[in-house]
């Protein structure tokens, strides 16, 4: 089989994000670095990701954390700041992050090692619902959330159509509820921004239709089979 599907059975990464780890050099098959993805490989040949041996089978792990702000969505980090994978040290199988949100968003994040299941979350053509609530500077009013709704120009390109609800105005800031389908840099923090409104703090509370309901903040629990079987629809 391609070595981009091995790895993904091998629960490294979707097949999408393999290519990206073989092209990087970060794979060997029998002793050699391998960079096209295309490559094939079958049983009896020992494939390493980033000096480590992967082989395909294991106990699929499917969680969901509430990620807290001041921690990054990465396995390890470079600048030595915290990552997510410091809430969920209990877990011995190595388990990667499913999408990402940034460093000072809190909210619910999936981990997994199944490829697959990585895939069906991520790829564009799933376009996977993704509930936010903000708080933002200022009143915004109905103009405002129309152009929200119909679409605005970030990094200029328009944004598809989102679902927007002012849940409170309080003195000097609104709450708003936002839906996206969308998964761009920063995307929520710059489509207020885009109308005049800066995010203040920000929590993602749904993917796909699952919420992350009474989690405590820090806190992880396994995602059912139900959950499991929703996400996993195209």
């Amino acid at each position: 089989m391609r070595l981009q599907k091995y790895l993904a059975l091998c629960s490294v990464a979707s097949r999408r994000a393999s290519e990206g780890i073989i092209a990087q050099g970060r794979v060997s098959v029998n002793g050699s670095v391998v960079t096209e993805p295309g490559t094939k490989v079958s049983d009896g040949d020992v494939v390493y990701v980033d000096g480590r041996r992967v082989t395909p089978g294991g106990k699929k792990i499917y969680i969901m954390l509430n990620k807290p702000t001041g921690c990054v969505t990465t396995v390890s980090d470079e600048r030595g700041r915290n990552t997510v994978m410091d809430y969920v040290t209990d877990i011995s199988e190595r388990i990667y992050p499913v999408g990402r949100l940034d460093y000072n968003t809190e909210g619910l994040l999936i981990m997994s090692n199944d490829g697959d299941f990585t895939y069906a979350l991520t790829h564009p053509k799933h376009e996977k619902e993704k509930v936010y609530e903000a708080l933002v500077s200022g009143i915004m009013l109905h103009g405002a959330v129309d152009k929200l709704e119909r679409g605005v120009y970030i990094d200029g390109k328009k944004t598809s159509p989102a679902k927007v609800e002012v849940l409170e105005h309080r003195r000097n800031s609104s709450v708003v509820k936002i839906i996206i389908h969308e998964g761009r840099n920063r995307q929520i923090r710059k489509m207020c921004e885009a109308v005049g409104h800066n995010v203040l703090a920000l929590k993602r509370t749904a993917i796909g239709g699952i919420e992350l309901g009474k989690l405590p903040l820090g806190k992880w629990r396994h995602l059912n089979d139900a959950e499991i079987k929703r996400l996993m629809k195209g």
